[in-house]
């Protein structure tokens, strides 16, 4: 705690400010819309790369965090006191840090495959200050973004060569998805089965319960989707700078209203079940990988 009394001491207005901004880099947001412009516009095998990333990252980081159940910081000092803009977001556990995971993952995955020097330099800077901002809003302790880093930046650096050999072996990307299918689908069933002890959270459990639903329908519908676009869509990439621009705000626009529109009608349906959360990226997932890019040919005839 003693690095983040200090962070608390070296606190002003702009520094707030400046890093409530920072570490929003690592909200799943900004990991959709990075994974998303690769998977569209660029190329679709280093897409699947920042996804597989992401997905394995964030099953490790919830199960450690459910598995280690440490609280905040400012739950353990209660004389300890946090940027409040932060607040809302530092939900479920403390260790790992979910948004340094997300963060280094898709940011440490772009400058793993980027050739160009200057993205890879701030990329690196960017996940740094991520790192940087999680500590300092006190919403983190070192042993927190530290692990993060570490399963973040084995994860950038072992599943590359592994994606990348799918160019040769294009089968053995559904054994690479089969096998994130299986890991999410074990740790749903973990945490339904699991006998946790009486003193655990309640709202950490529940919010652990919907990461484990969400992870099993966003790995399924990517299985989905790269069967479906390698056997019958096979999508382009190419596409004019206006075409590229339409890509992304239509796509995301499209993906986002799926994100609300479902998810009270599929909470009703499911009476509430944390399965109406697995539907829903399923779903999300399939219009971002299946139906959106059936628009993306009339795109490509303007590329020249």
């Amino acid at each position: 705690m003693s690095l983040l009394y200090w962070f608390e001491s070296v606190r002003t207005p702009v520094l707030d400010t400046f890093m409530s901004l920072v570490t929003h880099l690592g909200e799943e947001t900004f990991f959709m819309v990075a994974g998303l412009f690769v998977f569209w516009c660029v190329d679709k095998r280093k897409g699947y790369y920042l996804l597989t990333v992401g997905f394995v990252g964030t099953l490790v980081n919830q199960w450690l965090k459910i598995v280690c159940r440490i609280p905040r910081p400012w739950v353990r000092d209660p004389d300890f006191t946090i940027v409040e803009s932060a607040r809302a977001e530092a939900t479920g556990y403390s260790f790992p840090s979910g948004h340094v995971q997300s963060a280094v993952g898709y940011l440490g995955g772009t400058a793993r495959f980027t050739e160009r020097t200057w993205l890879r330099v701030v990329c690196i800077a960017l996940a740094a200050l991520v790192l940087v901002s999680r500590m300092y809003l006190g919403v983190h302790t070192p042993a927190d973004v530290g692990v993060s880093l570490v399963v973040a930046t084995a994860l950038v650096f072992l599943l590359y060569p592994l994606i990348e050999s799918t160019l040769w072996f294009p089968n053995r990307m559904y054994l690479i998805l089969g096998g994130m299918l299986g890991l999410s689908a074990a740790f749903v069933l973990f945490m339904e089965l699991c006998p946790f002890p009486a003193d655990v959270d309640p709202e950490n459990l529940a919010e652990a319960v919907k990461n484990s639903y969400t992870l099993l329908g966003a790995t399924a519908g990517v299985l989905v989707v790269y069967t479906f676009d390698t056997k019958l869509l096979q999508f382009p990439n190419r596409a004019p700078w206006w075409g590229q621009a339409i890509k992304m705000a239509g796509g995301l626009a499209l993906v986002l209203l799926v994100r609300m529109a479902l998810k009270s009608p599929l909470n009703a349906l499911c009476g509430g079940h944390q399965a109406a959360n697995a539907i829903r990226y399923f779903l999300m997932v399939l219009v971002a990988g299946c139906v959106w890019p059936m628009s993306f040919r009339f795109f490509e005839r303007y590329d020249k």
